[in-house]
């Protein structure tokens, strides 16, 4: 890309994607995608997005459409695609409410994604949780399995709760820190409420071994925790599970799963925190597939 234009806008593009706490994945992964419809646009000698019409759009997904995938086997997968929609989106969102000329996608992807071993059935989520032990470290495994799959949390939304976030009376988990800075309010009940309450009682008090730090999850040395992913690894082994399995596994998997038992779309879109229905509306696809 060689566009002194485009390449300004996808580095204010990046900056406001930091500015509004989106996930870490999120801010490196999406102006590398962002860069790719713009050398696109480039190609095309839409040189401005003045010039941008609804046919460049649509031939830019045929072409995703026709795009080898990452392995070399097959082509660009539909949730791929999905996400450099998303990504186009988020970008005429930026320009918006940056005060810069911005554009309306119309343009839809209607096929039916296929999200395969990305959501775990309610026994293999049982079979995590039977994979605790009630040391601190397993009570602190109960709480992040409370976290990500109880209350559907993003991974760095768990991992920057303090102790005050967890309003144990209240039955209420306080994520100050969503996506785009927007703070919600997750309920808290049954044994979710519990396996906090224990840890934050019996296992936090040990990891913490006298240090002054406010984080709700904490390293075996009484740090925060950075990442999940290699205590919900081991779990995946104890329970003796195949696919791979991270916070965003647990996450879809408690969507669907409230999909699956009649919670209405908008009430799971609150609860995850998701700005638009849309993002939403991708599990009603897999609960028809399950």
């Amino acid at each position: 890309m060689e566009n002194p234009l485009y390449i300004r806008q996808q580095t204010g593009f990046e900056q406001w994607l930091k500015v509004l706490n989106f996930d870490v994945s999120s801010q490196r992964d999406m102006p590398k995608l962002l860069g790719e419809f713009l050398s696109y646009l480039e190609s095309q000698a839409c040189v401005s997005l003045s010039q941008l019409q609804e046919s460049h759009l649509h031939n830019y997904l045929i072409e995703l459409s026709e795009k080898p995938g990452k392995t070399g086997r097959g082509l660009l997968s539909l949730n791929y695609r999905r996400k450099h929609l998303q990504v186009i989106r988020k970008f005429a969102r930026y320009l918006a409410e940056s005060g810069q000329e911005s554009f309306t996608v119309k343009v839809q992807l209607k096929e039916k994604p296929v999200m395969g071993k990305n959501i775990l059935s309610r026994k293999e989520v049982g079979k995590l949780y039977a994979a605790t032990s009630d040391s601190p470290l397993g009570l602190r495994d109960r709480a992040l399995l409370a976290l990500y799959y109880g209350c559907g949390l993003r991974k760095s939304e768990g991992l920057s709760l303090n102790t005050e976030d967890v309003l144990l009376e209240k039955e209420l988990v306080l994520v100050r820190k969503g996506k785009g800075y927007k703070a919600r309010y997750v309920p808290l009940t049954g044994s979710n409420k519990t396996d906090l309450e224990h840890y934050l009682r019996y296992g936090r008090p040990y990891l913490l071994s006298g240090n002054k730090e406010s984080a709700l999850v904490l390293t075996i040395h009484g740090g925060r925790l950075k990442t999940a992913f290699k205590r919900i690894e081991r779990l995946k082994e104890k329970a003796d599970l195949d696919q791979a399995i991270g916070p965003h596994t647990l996450r879809h998997s408690i969507a669907t799963h409230l999909l699956a038992a009649g919670m209405r779309l908008e009430q799971i879109q609150r609860f995850l925190g998701h700005s638009s229905l849309e993002s939403t509306q991708i599990y009603t696809h897999i609960v028809h597939e399950l």
